[in-house]
């Protein structure tokens, strides 16, 4: 039987240089998807995109820059982001993703490091679901 804290979560960032969290959704120039569970992480694939906007606010309604990003997303649970309007978000929330706004830039790494922790403590209900893990007994949440 699997243990489940290998079962691994799925997340995306969005990045311009493969390092860091530091692109708003649609100006990205792609997503770095990693599969981390509570006890490992691994770079899955850099998904890039040739298509971005300026980060103006202003987008060209004549070309869907945002179907090719969400559907990137295909499997993953989270996406880290500086940024996503709310047409953007509204279509990655219905893509089953939870998108996640940071204020600052962060090492990729950083990141992960807190999926990590967030996976090893309590849980968040709708993360449980997407890993199979049942929900915690009362006895147990007052133990942590």
């Amino acid at each position: 039987m699997t243990d489940p804290a290998d079962v691994p979560l799925r997340i995306a960032i969005a990045t311009n240089d493969l390092e860091t969290l530091n692109a708003h959704f649609g100006s990205c120039r792609s997503f770095a998807l990693w599969e981390v569970s509570a006890k490992s992480a691994r770079f899955v694939e850099a998904v890039g995109f040739d298509e971005t906007t300026d980060q103006g606010g202003k987008h060209d309604d004549s070309a869907d820059r945002i179907a090719p990003k969400v559907e990137a997303l295909t499997g993953c649970a989270l996406l880290f982001v500086l940024a996503i309007g709310g047409p953007a978000a509204a279509r990655v929330v219905r893509a089953g993703v939870h998108p996640i706004k940071r204020k600052e830039p962060e090492p990729i790494s950083a990141i992960v490091a807190q999926v990590q922790d967030m996976l090893n403590g309590n849980v968040p209900p709708f993360l449980r679901k997407v890993l199979g893990r049942p929900a915690p007994s009362f006895l147990e949440e007052e133990t942590r």
